[in-house]
């Protein structure tokens, strides 16, 4: 835990994790044999200046580049996702689990793995996002593109706010265990997700030279995701090459209460009952992760 500082789904915010516990986020519990470390975080508490979604989450110290590497492992299961939401809004009833960010220039995020389970659904979905490092200054046009890993990816979603997309075959249940890694070595990231009685999933994306520099680039999903709402940038040729980047870990909740007419991917007007977390907690508004194990360090060639 020296590799990482935390903010808390009330704003808080640790730089010596060293003992650290809060009953109210950020604490272990013993399942079986097993100690877990617990993140919770609910649809409306402080969050940080470029966000609208609480987190109880792991940031790391150290910055790197693309070039020079680093590598993120986390053996999890989500316990719980907000069980309200408008289906329509792609982020509704998710939760960022694991992550790269940007420190420099637009602050993006070339990847996000999440968990995301519809109402009264027994399995949910994991899938993992690219957001483009937009070219130029602007950077409102910013997309995500979105690869399923079991079950859905983002832009399943329903037709109205209450109808819900088919349950995911190959999904994963609520407390099933799962594993990911995150490996970006000389410029390219690897990507590994486990879970005992699925389907080894790997992905490879170059964060270093981008194949979405001209509006011809933009793939379909992305049409009929983003650019409806405006979001129709295109990206730097280097991509994030360069940047400085650091991982982060735990329960980014993406279920938020804002109205989602001001935008249908991102605001997925939950319940929030006025930013009081216990009712929220009472209420099924929040999300919680528990990890296992989760390694920081150097890549490793693939």
């Amino acid at each position: 835990m020296d590799k990482f500082k935390i903010l808390l789904g009330d704003g808080t915010s640790v730089e010596d994790l060293t003992n650290y516990q809060n009953e109210d986020f950020f604490y272990t519990v013993i399942d079986g044999t097993m100690r877990w470390v617990a993140y919770k975080t609910p649809n409306s508490g402080v969050t940080s200046k470029n966000s609208s979604n609480t987190r109880t989450e792991l940031h790391e110290k150290r910055e790197w580049t693309p070039e020079e590497g680093g590598k993120l492992t986390g053996t999890c299961k989500v316990m719980h996702v907000s069980t309200s939401g408008d289906a329509r809004v792609a982020a509704s009833f998710s939760t960022v689990i694991g992550q790269i960010h940007s420190g420099e220039g637009h602050e993006n995020e070339p990847c996000k793995i999440f968990y995301k389970k519809f109402p009264g659904h027994t399995k949910g979905s994991v899938f993992w996002n690219y957001e483009i490092n937009t070219a130029g200054d602007d950077n409102s046009g910013r997309w995500d593109y979105s690869y399923p890993v079991w079950g859905y990816d983002m832009s399943e979603v329903g037709a109205n706010s209450t109808d819900y997309p088919e349950e995911p075959v190959d999904g994963i249940e609520l407390g099933e265990t799962f594993s990911y890694e995150i490996n970006v070595h000389e410029g390219i990231m690897y990507l590994t997700f486990t879970s005992e009685g699925h389907e080894t999933k790997t992905f490879t994306k170059n964060l270093i030279q981008s194949e979405y520099t001209t509006d011809a680039d933009i793939p379909e999903q992305t049409r009929n995701l983003f650019v409806p709402i405006g979001q129709d940038g295109v990206e730097r040729e280097n991509a994030y090459a360069g940047e400085l980047n650091y991982f982060k870990q735990g329960a980014y909740n993406q279920t938020n209460g804002k109205d989602p007419e001001t935008n249908w991917v991102w605001c997925a007007g939950a319940d929030t009952y006025g930013g009081d977390i216990a009712k929220q907690y009472e209420n099924g508004a929040y999300t919680e992760v528990w990890f296992k194990s989760a390694t920081v360090g150097p890549s490793s060639a693939p």
